[in-house]
């Protein structure tokens, strides 16, 4: 099957979609909560808090009164440390320079502070790849918010009709669906297969390279 040529803006949540990145994260918590009198979370109960922005995720593990206090010992560490446990999904690099090789956008629509995500694609080396970066604190809003996906179509001058998102959460479902986008599902993040199909997403992968081979992109490392 052919990928649909009248898509000409493909948009990526980043976390769990190109990267992985939950090493780092978990262990973020785990030196904030303590520090708060709190126990240290799981390894699953931070993966399964994660994709709404980090102030709601935090607000899962601390009251509501003390996710700022939370934040102000989260976010320094974090600064410091977030590129020791962060790597790339396979074939997320090839399938981003196929995708630029066909003169189409590509771009990074995340929850993750954008400062952060910038970062890290650099680190990654595909930032080359990418037409530009967005995320938490670049505005006011997050996915799902609609204002969040018209700020982005207007900052790539990218329509509604040509663009699709590819993304591994309910949030990046609701995301697409205020957009009137397309969705396209990968379970290599923080959600199944039937999780992101109750949430409406019509078209899930198990990865990239399958959903790269479903539509004729290269996305296999192999």
């Amino acid at each position: 099957m052919l990928w649909d040529m009248r898509m000409r803006t493909f948009l990526f949540d980043l976390d769990g979609t190109l990267i992985d990145h939950l090493p780092a994260i978990h262990r973020c918590y785990c030196y904030t909560l303590p520090k708060m009198g709190l126990p240290a979370p799981t390894y699953e109960e931070v993966r399964r808090a994660i994709g709404g922005g980090l102030p709601n995720a935090m607000g899962k593990f601390v009251p509501a009164d003390r996710v700022d206090e939370a934040l102000a010992i989260y976010l320094p560490y974090w600064s410091e440390t977030m590129l020791d446990g962060v790597a790339l999904l396979p074939g997320a690099e090839l399938l981003l320079r196929d995708l630029k090789s066909r003169a189409v956008q590509t771009a990074v629509f995340t929850n993750k502070h954008g400062s952060s995500a910038r970062r890290i694609c650099d680190h990654l080396g595909i930032a080359s790849w990418l037409d530009d970066i967005s995320g938490a604190e670049d505005t006011e809003w997050l996915k799902p918010a609609p204002e969040f996906n018209a700020w982005m179509l207007e900052r790539l001058g990218a329509s509604t009709e040509t663009t699709c998102l590819v993304g591994d959460s309910p949030y990046d479902v609701a995301a697409a669906q205020a957009g009137g986008w397309k969705f396209y599902g990968v379970t290599t993040g923080t959600h199944s297969e039937s999780e992101l199909r109750e949430a409406g997403a019509a078209n899930v992968e198990p990865d990239l390279p399958s959903w790269a081979a479903k539509w004729g992109f290269s996305g296999s490392d192999q």
